[in-house]
């Protein structure tokens, strides 16, 4: 029960950050907008997510985990409700700050419980059940945005939140423990004022980088007054006790891979589901539901992998899994180029179909890696962290990928199957960089899930 109310919630905010794209030309006209304003719909929910998330670790152990998990879901579905009842675009932009609130606590508050409701030896399963919204949500956000603008409304698209939201609230009340830290530091406003309004800069410019509603210019300067935020706050952790985001983090190696060497992979990765579709209604000349038909395809991958992923890792290891799932996704997001309009499209769905096989094994082993040797008193920061760089990783994955289809599209913007074929090319090189990372691991990192080998007390009685 743990793992499926938790996975509803992280299904609930994944598909609420890609559902609204489809629907944008009709919520525009609705709104009485133009489509490029509504961007900003689109910015607001990703700029309260990026802003939030480096505290929700600190309430939970501060309120306990239950009390905030249900708090965030009851903020969560009002806010979609509200948005669904909007009446005039400022209205809209105001709520998706509210669901971005409610967004920011449900994910790294979920996993802080499902961390601390299984033994490490479990975790593997446990931890794909919540990961999979985050493969499947942006694949099926897109579909299903068009499936209920078209036969409903778009505000179903915001409605359809409520029987969900309702549910995981009833059953967490019922079925979570209230776990919270006895000792809570005090909270560090100035580290979160600095952190969280650099990752907010930070969100809001990557997102205009793919969805321009400010000029080139105010882009550039909005990401350097961001990174200056965040260095900043770089240099103040080091002087503090108990910093808003614990840095100090990265030194454990299993996590530092599992969510650098891992984000570099997810942001090549997360490209796919931002120029895939994009490719076949483009380049290729289908409708958007036919677009959404193929890529929905991807999910299904992402779910049969998950109960082959745990056998997989007990008996090859983490290093292993990581670096072939990063070679051979590298190799398939170069081979989208090999595909053309003339491409059969069962062809097309059975490539989408092993990518998505690929792409989900990468996320599930990385994802659990970061947490595997995390000790108890520091997961509540470590979910928060974790949070962030995720939440990032999605959005490089998509401001990425457009600049480089805006660069090759140069100087006409036309965007022919040759130009998404350059950017696939580009975007390939990307999981590669984290190649060394996933070298870097050790033998003993994440024995605790694997069960390979010797136990940790074993390998340390031997130092």
């Amino acid at each position: 029960m743990v793992p499926m109310m938790v996975a509803m919630a992280f299904l609930m905010e994944q598909l609420d950050s890609t559902i609204l794209t489809t629907a944008v030309p009709d919520i525009a006209r609705s709104l009485k907008v133009t489509p490029v304003q509504m961007s900003l719909a689109v910015a607001a929910y990703m700029l309260a997510v990026g802003v939030f998330i480096p505290i929700s670790g600190w309430f939970a152990d501060r309120f306990g985990a239950r009390r905030i998990f249900v708090s965030a879901l009851a903020v969560f579905t009002l806010g979609s409700v509200l948005c669904g009842l909007a009446r005039n675009f400022e209205m809209l932009v105001a709520m998706r700050v509210v669901q971005g609130l409610g967004g920011a606590m449900m994910t790294p508050v979920g996993r802080l419980i499902l961390l601390r409701s299984f033994p490490r030896a479990e975790l593997m399963t446990a931890m794909t059940y919540t990961t999979l919204p985050a493969i499947v949500g942006p694949v099926i956000g897109p579909l299903l945005g068009g499936i209920l603008t078209s036969t409903l409304s778009w505000r179903w698209i915001f409605y359809v939140n409520l029987p969900f939201g309702l549910l995981g609230m009833l059953l967490a009340m019922r079925f979570l423990a209230n776990t919270r830290e006895t000792i809570v530091a005090r909270f560090d406003f100035p580290g979160f004022l600095m952190v969280g309004g650099g990752l907010g800069l930070l969100q809001f410019g990557m997102e205009n980088i793919s969805r321009p509603i400010i000029s080139p210019w105010t882009i550039a300067a909005t990401i350097a007054a961001a990174l200056t935020l965040l260095l900043g706050f770089g240099l103040y952790a080091r002087r503090i006790a108990a910093p808003a985001i614990d840095l100090d983090l990265f030194r454990i190696r299993s996590f530092r891979v599992g969510t650098l060497a891992g984000g570099l992979c997810r942001i090549g990765m997360n490209g796919v589901p931002f120029l895939l579709p994009l490719m076949l209604q483009l380049g290729f000349g289908l409708s958007p539901i036919g677009s959404g038909s193929i890529t929905f395809v991807g999910s299904i991958g992402a779910v049969l992998i998950r109960s082959l992923i745990s056998p997989i890792l007990r008996t090859h290891g983490f290093r292993i899994v990581l670096v072939l799932s990063a070679i051979i996704g590298s190799a398939m997001l170069a081979g989208f180029a090999l595909l053309g309009p003339h491409t059969s499209h069962w062809l097309i769905m059975l490539y989408v179909f092993v990518f998505g096989l690929m792409r989900s094994a990468q996320f599930m082993t990385s994802n659990t890696l970061a947490y595997s040797d995390m000790p108890d008193s520091h997961l509540s920061r470590a979910t928060s962290l974790g949070g962030v760089l995720q939440q990032l990783s999605v959005s490089f994955g998509v401001s990425v990928s457009a600049v480089l289809l805006s660069l090759v599209s140069l100087p006409s913007h036309v965007l022919t199957p040759a130009r998404f074929h350059e950017a696939f090319l580009l975007m390939a090189a990307i999981p590669l960089l984290a190649l060394p990372g996933f070298m870097a691991l050790a033998p003993q990192d994440g024995v605790k899930i694997t069960g390979r080998g010797k136990t940790i007390a074993e390998l340390e009685g031997q130092d």
